[in-house]
Parts: C-alpha cells; structure tokens; sequence
C-alpha cells in the first residue's frame, strides 16, 4: 500500500496519473493524494473539502478523480400530511441548499397547508425515456421501418427486458424527420430513477431494429428524450414521473398566516406565472419550483442535472367561494419529476440518511412505490413554495423576508 505523499510525488514527477491512483492504494487515500497535488500546483487549501463524513470507496460509482466532497447545508421543512397514490401520512422534506430563505419560505407554506388539512398528491404518469436516432436512406425506408416497429414491439419489448430485472418496456413512440428515424422509448423503472437502465435496454432493442430494418444506428440517445434540457416534449408527454399535489386553503388562513387573500395571490399567479411566462416563451409557467426541487435532489442524491426538467411545472391557482370568505384552490404540476430510492446518488450516506427522513429509502413494495412516495413529498414541497412566494408577491413582503433572512 503506497502512502498518499508517495502518490502525490508520483503524480507530480510523472510517473502516475490523477486517474491511476486507486490502483495503487485504497480510495481515502488515493482522494488524500489528490488533495497534496492541488494543494502544491494552486497554493488552495483543501482541508475543509477533505473533510467528508463517509468511505470514500462508497463514492466510486459517483464520481472519478474524488478529492473529497461538497458540503452544502441541509434543513428540513415540514411536516405536512400528505395524503397520495403512495405518500399517506405525516413527513418531513429535507433539503440542501445555500439560498437563504428558501427553507423558512418553503416551511412557511407547508404549514399553511398542514392547517389547510394536508394536501393531496398523486403520481398520474410514469416513464423513463431513452430516444434514439437511426439513419435511413429516405422516406420510403423510414416508413419500412416505422412499420416494422410497430408490427414488433413485443420482439423489441423481449429484447430490451432481458437486460434487466425489473426495467418494462411500456411505451414505444416513432418519429420521422426527413432520413432520421427516432424510437422514442419509454420504461417503468420502478423505484430506481432509470436513465442507465432505460439506456441498457434500449441499446438491446436497437441492435434487433438494425438486424432486421434498413436503419442504422447513429446515436443511441438522439436529444427526443429529452435528458437533461429544457424540451416541449416533456412537458406534454412526461418523463420519470408526472406529479400534481393540490389544496383548498381557508381564506381566514390566507389572512391569519400569509397576510393576504385568494384574490391576490390568484391574481400575482396569473400575471406571473401565466402571462408572463407566456410572454417570455418558457416551458414552465410556475414561480420557483425547480428551486424545490433543486434542494431535494442534493439532498436525497437524485440527478442535479435533471431539475432542468422538473422546471416543466404548471402552477394553478383559483378561488373557490363559500358563504363567509373566499378560499384558494392551489395546485401544482411537475410533468417530468425524475427520481428515485435505489442506485446511483441515494446510495451515498449522507443521501440515503435524507431519504429515511422521508421513510422512502430502498425498494419499496410494491416496486415502485417507494419513488412515488418520494415524488408526491416533492410535489408537495414545491406546491409549498409555490403559495409561500405567491404570496409574498402579493403581500409585498418578498424583500424584506430576504433582508431579514440574510439574501
């Protein structure tokens, strides 16, 4: 076992590579190595990134070249009573973050919906995507092709679930453009968020499309997924999980705790989060969600990348009239929420430590309903933030709140 001096030494005068470290010695150590290196060629000082909380072996599969880890405030929010197709009960959402306010912000408007009875949410869509591109000739052969898709998705179903124990082929969309043919492929991964799955298999089933059509592979992912950008197609279609969480809030609770009215925050939502989205082309007509949902992804060690499409959320808000006051209907949308309980980030301590705050680490039973369960909490955090700005807006209490709480 080669000492950590002795690797940074190796590094420096050539002989080994930043890369090649773990070869020599155990991943702590290796991680050690590459601090000294750094440390020496930029005059930083890494002792507080060194500083980590768990086996750096346990990072493997999450990182390369680990020099140590990011540490970024975690709070908690809730609880709220939430009541869905697989959350039922009372929880706390965990989140990390440095924008000050955002947790006493979203706190504020889970207890409001906790006074308003919980809320309801429900996971109405599922499915992990993989797209990809094949090169055809012309529109004579992607029509042969297309056709023969169509004529086979239980041969291309076969294919792509042998690669798999618990990944299901549930939905198989063509798409022509010109000589590009794209096979838009959709999966229930269960409880695991399922890009690598949904790649795994998909790459399975193009290999028969090509044994057996005129088309040629050229990317296994041809961007009409979409993975990781902001697209139109899953903000109608979905991706992961398409999530809505809703709550009819007293109008005597609007005044007591957010010290405004239904009428207000409905109107700060429409000419927000409606017409102004609307007039600036955005994909997502909602005041902060993806900010949410941010925070619960570091947390919970779901795909950072993949907030860009949780921002495809649609905020609602109406009044709803009864004989003595007015109250609000408030709801919101998350077309494509992609997460899940098992593999990838939830496997990090810190992580899975967040996710058994929320009661939902591991598999779940049924398969599936752990990540579910994850998605409605989510849902119902974001709809808390979503009223707690609303109403600040309305309220004209946006800046001082982040005056007071250090922003």
């Amino acid at each position: 076992m080669t000492d950590a001096s002795s690797l940074a030494r190796g590094v420096r005068e050539g002989d080994l590579r930043l890369h090649e470290l773990e070869d020599h010695a155990d991943h702590d150590t290796a991680a050690t190595a590459r601090r000294l290196v750094l440390e020496a060629e930029t005059d930083a000082d890494l002792e507080a990134i060194g500083s980590y909380g768990f086996e750096a072996e346990a990072a493997e599969s999450a990182i390369e070249n680990m020099l140590g880890a990011a540490q970024i405030p975690m709070g908690v929010a809730g609880p709220v009573s939430v009541d869905g197709g697989a959350a039922s009960g009372e929880y706390y959402l965990p989140l990390a973050t440095t924008e000050g306010a955002l947790l006493a912000s979203v706190n504020r408007g889970l207890s409001v919906l906790e006074g308003a009875g919980g809320v309801d949410a429900r996971v109405t869509k599922h499915g992990m995507t993989r797209a990809p591109v094949f090169r055809v000739s012309g529109v004579v052969e992607a029509a042969e092709t297309v056709e023969w898709v169509e004529e086979n998705e239980a041969r291309l179903s076969e294919a792509a679930e042998e690669t798999t124990n618990h990944g299901e082929l549930i939905g198989l969309e063509p798409y022509v453009v010109g000589d590009s043919v794209f096979l838009r492929f959709a999966y229930d991964t269960k409880d695991a968020m399922g890009m690598n799955m949904a790649t795994i298999a998909t790459e399975a089933a193009c290999e028969v499309v090509e044994a057996e059509t005129p088309a040629s592979l050229v990317a296994l992912s041809g961007n009409l997924c979409s993975d990781k950008k902001p697209a139109a197609i899953n903000a109608i279609e979905g991706r992961g999980r398409s999530v809505t969480a809703d709550v009819v809030v007293p109008g005597e609770l609007l005044e007591d705790r957010l010290h405004t009215t239904a009428s207000a925050i409905v109107e700060a939502n429409t000419r927000k989060n409606l017409v102004g989205s609307a007039k600036a082309g955005s994909l997502g007509f909602n005041a902060h969600a993806a900010n949410v949902v941010a925070a619960a992804f570091l947390a919970t060690g779901q795909d950072e990348a993949q907030v860009v499409e949780a921002a495809n959320a649609i905020t609602t808000m109406e009044t709803r009239e009864r004989a003595d006051t007015t109250d609000l209907y408030a709801s919101v949308s998350l077309a494509s929420l992609e997460v899940g309980t098992v593999g990838g980030g939830t496997k990090l301590p810190t992580q899975a430590e967040a996710l058994d705050i929320v009661g939902v680490r591991g598999g779940g039973d049924p398969a599936g309903s752990n990540a579910d369960a994850l998605a409605e909490v989510i849902a119902a955090g974001a709809l808390a933030g979503e009223l707690s700005l609303l109403a600040a807006l309305a309220s004209n209490h946006l800046a001082s709140a982040h005056e007071d709480l250090g922003r």
